[in-house]
């Protein structure tokens, strides 16, 4: 009986294993029949396996059919297996053979990789000690002419000197380091005179090593020893059990020997060492060993690993007679009978909680020597739920002479087959949700867990889980798809229905979208559902038919208009859509008519447009105002229902056609006067000025309601009512610069006249026109019909400013000239004839034009020699007596009285100023009396003197 039988637990489990496994009967199977119903009832107390087990295939069988397996040792990337014959077969971990290196001549002992995976090394009964790298064709061979039973690598192997460690049956441990210079070498003996090597391991700076006497742990870094270990008493002899050495980190050591497990820690620390161990190092703060675990087995340990916080131990169960002599050190007298290896995982206090037994090609030839345990790497250790992280489950290779068998940590789907098995559906739906187990188990469990979510009436659960249940099967989802609507519960399965892998009929995504049209509460799933499944999934005319019926009813809703709006999409019912998606006012509604050239179909729904966004529909409108008139766009504004501005709306679209077409709105122009003054006055005096088609007195009206001024002063100009216009501008804008440049714009000389006599009403209106008339009215005139007694605000300064503005003129004048005399030299010719002008010029303007009385003109009587240019200069003569009476009211500058009194002769000169020739002559005597000097020049055309002393008194006065 097993170790596990003795304490209670169940018998091993008999793992099946890939490959052919022996079919002959089980020596226990009465035994196990007896125990079956036993068995029934702990079925509930039943602990899952932790592993499972394959034959590591391949390459493997072809190799130990002609050879047989001796050692093997796992890296990261590959599994390297030694054979009797000496040969190193380097294989994936599909067994499939990569390299092979021919090593030795007999059989191999040991194998080691370094830390990288990038060399290996091995040692072997024919004395010798081969180094290989695994990516080259360097190879290094060692003769030492004594069995070689260990081997060890430096885990830094090539940066360390290529450093590594070996022992045999001299009982020596080598250090060999190459040497930095010359080649060759350097060989230091570690320890000596102890027995055989029989194992050796080396991690980090740790080497620890196994001989007759014990296990010993040293310090590479340090070159010390740091412990002993005794080896186990009673034990079989090392060359019948080898001891087996691992380790399971950076500090901790695993030590099976015999049926003795140990596990000793690696601490640093001043204390004495504990648990029997003999400390070589006795100075403070040193490395040393304490035992922290430590058990006995009831079988013979061939191999030993750690599996997370637990070990897994290869047994060799010994026959009851090497029991009974308490495992004696010869080797077992009979061949062929003994029982199977089993695999115990066992805590550090040796509680089992598993035993495989396995069934190994040949097993009952083997003894324990004959077999060996490697692990790959690993970094993890096992979570609370017994998994492992994918990707860092930790593998395990039992190895016998004929065999390979692999053990991995039992995964996802073994997990929930075993629960499947117990009938723990939940559980193994929770353990498929979480491990993503195969098809077969989902179908299998998915079935039974539906059946009673559906039984307890938890149809939201239920289909929740469909799609983790169901998955790829076609079939299976339209049986539910049915079932759900036969229960009238297909709401809560539709959003978990798939649209691909797998697809389904045509009539279940029929079936599930008619069944949300039935109730309000379904309608926006239904308008999710729409969006997203495929249109080629189903026919939209069935839908279509459920929901039409209830467009006019209680029971429609935006989401069953927009669910239906799609659905004639994809019907390519687009005008319907369109209809839809502008009484719902969805924004998307004008990309989809330009996509779908819908411009014809707009016509009923500009009123819904508008309100959506009204610059976009404006734009497309105007664009398409062929196909939609103006007429039609602005009777559907004006008589909408809806709650808008429908005005604004309808100034919006007359402004931008007014702006893209003048008279294409024409007819509308009235109603766009009214709109412009209620919604944009700025706008109003560009549009007046450009449109004709508007009624000037409805416009008028407008304006005076609104009291938009201005505006009336330009419909009251159009009207030709320019009085008006110009009382409007002075009595309710008081701006004189207006009103003066209105009356410019009219070029009506009674409008001035008109002017002044509306200004003299208002003194501080005199100023300001005083301020901005010059040059289009003579500022004394307006003086001299100011009322007297009339107080005007700030005359002085004003008529200080008309006066400096005159001089500032004249100075212009001169400095022009004096810019033409800097460039005489450069523009003789132009000079000249510029100066010859402005001198002629200058001499004209100083020369009064004899006008003679009535009496004068009939007599025949002339002016003496001035005279004679009357008659050539006749029609500017015309032309400045209008002038004057512009500026001067045809009245004398001196004394008002009119030019026009009969025996009187005018002097009229060119700055349009007109004297009576009596004034004029009694005006310059007093101006003689008060000037030293006087000009005495003539002029080329000998004009007397005293005409050539005629100036005009206010010019002459103004320019001193």
């Amino acid at each position: 009986m097993s170790t596990a039988a003795r304490r209670g637990h169940p018998p091993p489990h008999e793992n099946g294993v890939g490959g052919h496994a022996d079919d002959e009967p089980d020596e226990d199977g009465e035994e196990e029949e007896e125990e079956e119903g036993e068995g029934e009832v702990e079925d509930d107390e039943e602990e899952e396996p932790r592993l499972k087990y394959q034959r590591l295939g391949g390459s493997v069988p072809a190799i130990v059919s002609t050879d047989a397996a001796a050692a093997i040792a796992v890296a990261d990337r590959m599994v390297a297996l030694g054979t009797h014959n000496g040969t190193l077969h380097i294989l994936d971990f599909q067994g499939n053979q990569v390299k092979e290196i021919a090593a030795h001549t007999a059989t191999i002992n040991d194998i080691s990789f370094d830390a990288d995976g990038e060399y290996i090394g091995s040692c072997s009964d024919d004395g010798t000690v081969v180094i290989s790298s695994l990516f080259t064709d360097e190879k290094l061979k060692f003769e030492y002419h004594r069995p070689m039973k260990a081997i060890a690598l430096d885990p830094n192997y090539y940066n360390n000197y290529r450093r590594f460690a070996t022992g045999g049956l001299a009982g020596q441990v080598l250090v060999l380091t190459k040497k930095s210079w010359g080649g060759g070498y350097h060989k230091k003996v570690l320890r000596d005179g102890e027995g055989p090597i029989h194992s050796m391991k080396w991690r980090t700076d740790l080497l620890a090593w196994a001989n007759d006497a014990g296990v010993k742990v040293h310090d590479m870094k340090t070159d010390k020893g740091i412990a002993f270990i005794e080896r186990p008493k009673g034990i079989p002899r090392p060359e019948f059990l080898l001891p087996q050495l691992v380790w399971q980190d950076d500090t901790i050591l695993v030590i099976g020997w015999g049926t003795s497990v140990k596990i000793a820690a690696i601490r640093t620390d001043s204390s004495q060492g504990l648990n029997g161990i003999q400390r070589s190092i006795t100075a403070s703060n040193e490395k040393y060993v304490d035992i922290v675990g430590s058990f006995q087995t009831g079988y013979h340990i061939s191999g030993i690993a750690p599996f997370g916080d637990l070990l897994v131990v290869l047994a060799y169960i010994p026959e009851e007679e090497d029991r009974e002599n308490s495992f004696s050190n010869s080797v077992p007298s009979r061949q062929g009978t003994a029982q199977r290896p089993e695999i115990h995982l066992v805590s550090w206090k040796n509680d089992e909680l598993t035993t495989d037994a396995l069934p190994i090609h040949g097993y009952e030839h083997y003894k324990a020597k004959d077999y060996a345990l490697a692990h790959a790497p690993f970094s993890g250790s096992s979570n609370a739920g017994g998994q492992w992280a994918a990707g860092d489950e930790p593998l395990y290779y039992i190895v016998s002479p004929k065999d390979i068998v692999v053990a991995k940590p039992r995964d996802a789907e073994d997990h929930i087959s075993w629960l499947l098995q117990h009938g723990w559906h939940e559980k193994a739906l929770a353990a498929v949700e979480a491990g993503q187990g195969r098809t077969e188990l989902l179908d299998e469990v998915g079935s039974r867990y539906l059946d009673h979510l559906i039984i307890e009436r938890k149809y939201a659960e239920a289909a929740r889980l469909c799609p983790k249940l169901l998955r790829g099967s076609p079939s299976a989802w339209e049986r539910w798809v049915f079932h759900f609507a036969h229960l009238r519960q297909l709401a809560v399965l539709v959003p978990y229905i798939p649209t691909e892998n797998p697809q389904l009929s045509d009539t279940a995504y029929e079936v599930a979208l008619v069944a949300l049209t039935t109730n309000p509460s379904f309608h926006e799933l239904l308008l999710t559902t729409v969006k997203k499944w495929p249109p080629t999934l189903y026919s939209a005319s069935p839908v279509i038919s459920a929901i039409e019926p209830q467009l006019n009813s209680s029971s429609m809703t935006d989401s069953l208009k927009e669910a239906l709006a799609e659905l004639y999409v994809i019907n390519s019912q687009y005008d319907k859509a369109l209809s839809l998606y502008a009484e719902l006012l969805k924004p998307e509604v004008f990309e989809f008519i330009e996509k779908h050239n819908l411009h014809d179909a707009i016509h009923d729904k500009v009123v819904n447009l508008m309100i959506l966004d009204s610059k976009r529909t404006v734009n497309l409108l105007i664009q398409h105002r062929d196909t939609i008139p103006p007429n039609e766009v602005v009777g559907q504004l004006l008589h909408a229902s809806k709650s808008c501005d429908k005005r604004h709306l309808l100034h919006l679209y007359l402004h931008a056609l007014f702006e893209t077409d003048m008279n294409a709105g024409k007819d509308y122009h009235d109603m766009q006067v009214e709109l412009y003054a209620e919604y944009e006055p700025r706008m109003l005096i560009p549009f007046l000025r450009t449109s004709q088609h508007y009624r000037l007195d409805k416009a008028y009206e407008i304006f005076a309601q609104k009291e938009l001024v201005r505006e009336q002063v330009f419909v009251l100009g159009r009207m030709g009512n320019a009085k008006e216009a110009l009382s409007t501008i002075i009595n309710k804008l008081e701006d004189i610069q207006e009103a003066v440049e209105f009356v410019m714009e009219q070029h009506d000389d009674e409008l001035w006249e008109e002017l002044i006599r509306q200004c003299l009403q208002k003194p501080e209106m005199v100023g300001m026109l005083l301020e901005h008339t010059v040059g289009n009215l003579d500022p004394l005139y307006i003086v001299s019909l100011v009322p007297d007694g009339l107080e005007i605000p700030r005359l002085r300064d004003r008529l200080v400013k008309i006066v400096t503005d005159y001089r500032t003129e004249t100075s212009l004048r001169h400095g022009c000239n004096d810019i033409l005399k800097v460039n005489i030299q450069e523009k003789d010719i132009l000079k000249a004839d510029c100066v010859n002008l402005l001198v002629k010029y200058y001499h004209e303007a100083r020369r009064g034009v004899y006008m003679a009385s009535m009496d004068e003109e009939v007599t025949g009587t002339r002016v003496a020699e001035g005279s004679s240019r009357a008659n050539e200069r006749s029609s500017s003569l015309r032309a400045l007596e209008i002038k004057s009476r512009t500026r001067c009211g045809a009245r004398c500058c001196l004394c008002f009285d009119p030019l026009s009194i009969q025996d009187i002769s005018v002097i009229v000169f060119y700055c349009c100023h007109a004297y009576h020739t009596s004034c004029l002559e009694g005006g310059l005597d007093l101006m003689k009396s008060n000037s030293s000097t006087q000009d005495s020049d003539e002029d080329d055309e000998g004009t007397p003197s005293g005409e050539s002393r005629m100036r005009c008194v206010l010019c002459t006065t103004a320019a001193a």
